[in-house]
């Protein structure tokens, strides 16, 4: 049997309505590039590890090109096949690679686009933790704050046991046939494809990711991921 392929999947589709911007924050300026462009690079590093890099946007975008001329380059695709959801823009992504060679029993790495920092190492940790594996896992993170429940007044209800808390971060990966059989199952509602897999009754490992993968959700996330960029560039 030939070994499985690794895929990425990075839904695209959304338009980050917390993020304070006029379009979507994926196309943002973010150090040079669009934000998007960074987490490109972050899977492009790692060269032909990937049979397929494929980024999916939604059937009308009509600014991918603009933002990204340089994409898809060879084992890149351009999915227009995004969803009202993550879950169906992932599940329609899933169908896609499917239906152009991708065996079920490949994995396939879902990547947030607005985790533009995540970096190879990071990616190549979770590969070495989850080949092995009979189910798959995450990075994620230990919680390392205080955790509070809260009334619907806004006040505190009760302290929250901290201890086995972890903070969910993407890339995901999973197998593509028990991923998108997980999704179908878990619907359109479900947040991560994590999730999606524990509903089937499986546990996926946690692997430890950086309070540096996060994701960019809010106005002055940009000023900290543009920060955080800074601080990688080697002076010459």
């Amino acid at each position: 049997m030939p070994s499985p392929r690794f895929h990425v999947l990075i839904p695209s589709a959304g338009i980050g309505s917390r993020a304070g911007v006029a379009g979507p924050k994926q196309y943002e300026p973010l150090a040079g590039q669009a934000l998007v462009a960074h987490t490109l690079d972050a899977f492009r590093a790692l060269g032909a590890r990937f049979a397929t890099i494929a980024l999916v946007v939604a059937p009308e975008d009509v600014l991918v090109e603009r933002v990204l001329p340089e994409f898809p380059r060879a084992g890149e695709r351009l999915l227009r096949v995004g969803g009202a959801t993550r879950a169906a823009s992932v599940r329609h992504g899933l169908a896609a690679l499917l239906a152009e060679g991708a065996d079920e029993d490949d994995w396939v790495l879902v990547h947030d686009a607005a985790r533009c920092l995540v970096t190879p190492a990071q990616i190549e940790a979770l590969i070495a933790a989850c080949e092995g594996d009979a189910v798959g896992g995450l990075l994620a993170l230990p919680l390392p704050d205080t955790l509070k429940a809260a009334t619907p007044e806004g006040r505190v209800q009760t302290t929250l046991e901290r201890g086995d808390k972890w903070l969910a971060q993407t890339p995901q990966m999973f197998r593509i046939g028990a991923l998108a059989s997980a999704i179908d199952r878990a619907g359109e509602g479900v947040t991560d494809e994590a999730s999606a897999m524990e509903a089937t009754g499986v546990a996926p490992r946690l692997v430890r990711g950086s309070a540096r993968n996060f994701k960019v959700t809010y106005p002055e996330d940009f000023a900290l991921a543009a920060a955080v960029l800074a601080s990688r560039v080697t002076p010459p």
